[in-house]
């Protein structure tokens, strides 16, 4: 094997090592940024544990049946059953028409529970914010591994075309010691 042919095959494989290490890098650059994402990922759809005081819980008890329709249907018997056992008792009410003390129950009731709704809501919305944040953590996060991977496209096309131009010149200089020969 003559020198030439050596020095050329070197000069070749030194061109080619290069081009392998720069997809290493890239390649790994891209698997971190992938691993980074996944424990991203992970972190929102297992959020920790929350720790809830009795009154929160309370609050959501009483938030989630106040809004439901056993609530309402219930209410509306215990309405109904209550007019009706005192229009059938006339005399013996214990709350005849214009049925002041059920107004007072139903005042009572509404003065609790609004507040503890509003709490529960409060706490609710509070979530909601959050998961806000997070979504926009996420986005934020994929436009930022967006700009890397279009800066490492860049910058593997700017090492190809190098290697390319090298390539073209060495093909050129060989091209011109034949034409000499």
């Amino acid at each position: 094997m003559s020198l030439h042919n050596r020095f050329q095959r070197q000069y070749l494989e030194q061109i080619l090592a290069t081009e392998d290490k720069h997809l290493q890098k890239l390649h790994q650059l891209v698997a971190e940024a992938l691993q980074e994402q996944e424990l991203i990922s992970q972190n929102l759809l297992n959020p920790a544990e929350e720790t809830f005081s009795r009154g929160q819980r309370v609050a959501d008890k009483v938030a989630t049946f106040g809004g439901s329709w056993t609530f309402i249907i219930t209410f509306l018997v215990v309405l109904i059953a209550w007019i009706t056992l005192n229009i059938l008792l006339m005399a013996k009410a214990f709350d005849p028409y214009p049925f002041i003390l059920l107004n007072l129950v139903l005042s009572c009731i509404a003065a609790i529970q609004a507040p503890v709704i509003m709490m529960s809501q409060n706490r609710k919305e509070e979530k909601d914010r959050q998961r806000a944040e997070n979504d926009y953590l996420v986005n934020l996060k994929a436009e930022i591994e967006v700009r890397n991977l279009h800066q490492k496209l860049n910058l593997l096309m700017e090492e190809q075309f190098k290697t390319l131009l090298d390539i073209q010149k060495y093909q050129t200089e060989l091209l011109e010691e034949i034409h000499r020969k």
